[in-house]
């Protein structure tokens, strides 16, 4: 659809995210039934609580959405989904981490805290709700609550109290558009924005940019990683070491050459070395086990104890680099039969390396990726899931009993001079984009 429409190919990275455009839906007899609205924009995805499943499926490794969007939706997604899996596999044997380290968080991580246009899980478990976002394609946020009350220059909102100064709010205005507005302040119960706006008593309110928590995320302290490391200091014949053992079993040794004297204060010496041993400042490493072996109560400055910690630290790092090992495993090109013979537009086959791929694998007829054989105006452009038809509670094969009256099909979508026919599969439960100039064939309903 992205070639179609712009000749920008989203399989090559250049998507022009025709589905967040608003379009009208003009039924067979030239009606317009819905006017300047997203239709084909969705909420987004979240399979977080799919995570274990997941991984029991064989994924060992997880991407998020990250294109166009900011440091506080990264940072809060991927600490959202790595407590998940830490969780996860704290309490099962079978799987471990493949990296190092753990994550420290100054900050609570929750999803709808950062952008999001409401969630999804599209299909995993089966077709139970409407998951269009027709409003708007921008963030809605978090919900607050409905709002209770206008006063003068301000609302009264339920949760009020979740609210903070400079707060952004999202909501549906009477229009049934998508709206906003910035919180000036918050004077006891009154919610006063930096310009008023007419609201309808009732109206859900979400939080579609919290500034405290904003604030809070961009800190460079806010999520850190850490690999835990043990350490052991003891005597040697002629001064002192310390020993740093990491949690993947790597070592580094410093030692220090210096005349011993007992000190003068037993009790607190070894908890003045256990405090100055635990400071690992802005090194990889957290320290989580500190053992002082000595014979007797020797003392050491501060100043020692520190050269020690630094050296062996430095060492540590040094060490991990050198003995990093990544296993490399050689590909065997196998002729498994591929499960089907007949490849048509939508396998993306562009190049002769994946031309090649599936002849050995037994495919007899490949048909040329969409951007290579492109004919404009009678394409189709996009098959998905999602269908406008059960958006709109007119579904014959799920809907019948509360569809009502009927839509005169072929339904259009336009958006300025782009027109494109929706065709509706009902068996495989699918719905089709077309280019206006199509021709398409129309089978009766199940």
């Amino acid at each position: 659809m992205s070639i179609a429409n712009g000749e920008r190919s989203a399989n090559r990275g250049s998507c022009a995210q025709n589905c967040r455009l608003p379009y009208n839906l003009v039924d067979g007899t030239g009606k317009t039934l819905i006017a300047n609205s997203h239709l084909l924009s969705i909420k987004d995805l979240d399979l977080s609580d799919q995570l274990p499943n997941l991984i029991e499926a064989g994924i060992t490794s997880f991407k998020i959405e990250g294109r166009l969007k900011d440091i506080v939706y990264v940072k809060n997604n991927t600490s959202f989904l790595r407590k998940k899996l830490d969780a996860f596999l704290e309490n099962n044997d079978k799987y471990q981490k493949a990296s190092s380290g753990k994550t420290f968080y100054n900050f609570e991580a929750e999803m709808d805290r950062s952008f999001n246009r409401g969630y999804t899980d599209y299909f995993v478990n089966k077709r139970t709700e409407k998951i269009g976002s027709w409003e708007s394609p921008k963030s809605q946020g978090q919900l607050i609550g409905k709002l209770l009350e206008i006063k003068s220059n301000g609302y009264v909102i339920e949760n009020y109290e979740k609210l903070n100064n400079g707060d952004g709010l999202y909501f549906i205005n009477e229009e049934g558009v998508s709206d906003g507005l910035q919180i000036n302040t918050i004077v006891n119960n009154l919610v006063v924005p930096n310009s008023f706006k007419p609201v309808k008593l009732g109206t859900l309110i979400f939080r579609n940019s919290d500034a405290t928590f904003n604030r809070l995320v961009e800190r460079e302290d806010s999520a850190i990683r850490k690999i835990s490391v043990k350490l052991i200091l003891s005597e040697t014949n002629d001064g002192f070491q310390l020993k740093a053992i990491d949690e993947d079993g790597h070592e580094s040794v410093s030692s220090l050459k210096a005349e011993k004297e007992l000190a003068k204060n037993e009790d607190a010496i070894e908890n003045t070395f256990k405090k100055n041993l635990s400071k690992t400042g802005n090194t990889p490493f957290i320290v989580d086990d500190i053992e002082v072996v000595f014979s007797k109560n020797w003392f050491l400055p501060t100043s020692k104890i520190n050269e020690l910690r630094r050296d062996v630290l430095e060492q540590l790092i040094d060490t991990r680099i050198k003995e990093y090992h990544r296993d490399e495993f050689q590909i065997t090109k196998t002729d498994h039969p591929y499960p089907v013979s007949k490849l048509d537009f939508t396998y993306n086959v562009a190049n002769q390396l994946a031309r090649t791929f599936y002849k050995r694998h037994g495919v007899t007829e490949i048909e040329k990726a969409f951007e290579l054989q492109w004919d404009p105006g009678k394409s189709r452009v996009m098959t998905t899931k999602y269908c406008v038809k059960y958006e709109l509670g007119k579904c014959a094969k799920y809907q019948r009993a509360t569809m009502g009256e009927k839509v005169v099909e072929p339904l259009v979508l336009k958006h300025g001079e782009n027109e494109y026919k929706l065709k509706f599969n009902c068996k495989p439960c699918e719905m089709e984009i077309w280019e206006k100039d199509a021709e398409l064939e129309f089978e009766e309903e199940d």
